[in-house]
C-alpha cells in the first residue's frame, strides 16, 4: 500500500495528465476532446450512494450556469459503465461520466491512495476536483473535498460567485 499519495498530487500550473476512458455508453472519451475549454474533473467513490448522487446533481443543476461561462463537467469514479449509465439515467445526469476501473487516471491525478475510515486504513479513490484551463493547465486543484456543497464552494474558489 502506498503512502506517498501526496507527492502525487497536481499542483496549479502542471501540465494535466491525458486520458482516454469509456463513457456509460462505452465510447470512448479524451481530455483532449475538451481542448480550447475549462474543464471541471471530478473524481468521486461510487455511482448511487448517497454522497455521490449529491454530487452528480450538484453539477447536473449547475451544469448551464457553468457551461456559460465556458467550463465543462467530466466526472471519473472506478465503476463500470453499466453501472454509469444506471446511475446518468436514474439521476438524469447531462454531463460524462467515465470509467476508471483500473483507477490509472485517478492515480495520476493524484485521486487514488490511503484512506481512512471508520479506523480502517485502505486504498481508495479520493473525492477530487481539478480544474483544467483551456491551454490543458491545472487551474485548481482539490482533494478530499465535501460531497454536500462542493459545487458552491468550487464557483467561488474559481471567483464565479462572491465569497
Amino acid at each position: 500500500m502506498s503512502t506517498d499519495t501526496a507527492a502525487k498530487r497536481l499542483s496549479v500550473g502542471d501540465t494535466a495528465p491525458a486520458f482516454t476512458l469509456n463513457d456509460a455508453k462505452g465510447n470512448a472519451v479524451s481530455l483532449q476532446d475538451f481542448s480550447g475549454k475549462k474543464t471541471i474533473v471530478y473524481f468521486y467513490p461510487a455511482a448511487s450512494t448517497p454522497g455521490c448522487t449529491k454530487q452528480a446533481c450538484d453539477f447536473r443543476d449547475s451544469l448551464e450556469s457553468l457551461k456559460s461561462l465556458g467550463y465543462a463537467v467530466i466526472g471519473i469514479s472506478p465503476d463500470a459503465p453499466a453501472k454509469l449509465e444506471k446511475f446518468t439515467s436514474k439521476e438524469e445526469l447531462n454531463f460524462p461520466l467515465l470509467s476508471d476501473e483500473d483507477h490509472q487516471v485517478a492515480e495520476a491525478y493524484g485521486a487514488w491512495g490511503e484512506k481512512k475510515n471508520y479506523g480502517k486504513v485502505y486504498e481508495g479513490l479520493i473525492r477530487s476536483t481539478i480544474v483544467v484551463d483551456e491551454d490543458g493547465k491545472v487551474q485548481l486543484a482539490q482533494y478530499n473535498v465535501r460531497a454536500t456543497g462542493h459545487v458552491a464552494k468550487l464557483r467561488r474558489d474559481l471567483g464565479i460567485d462572491p465569497k
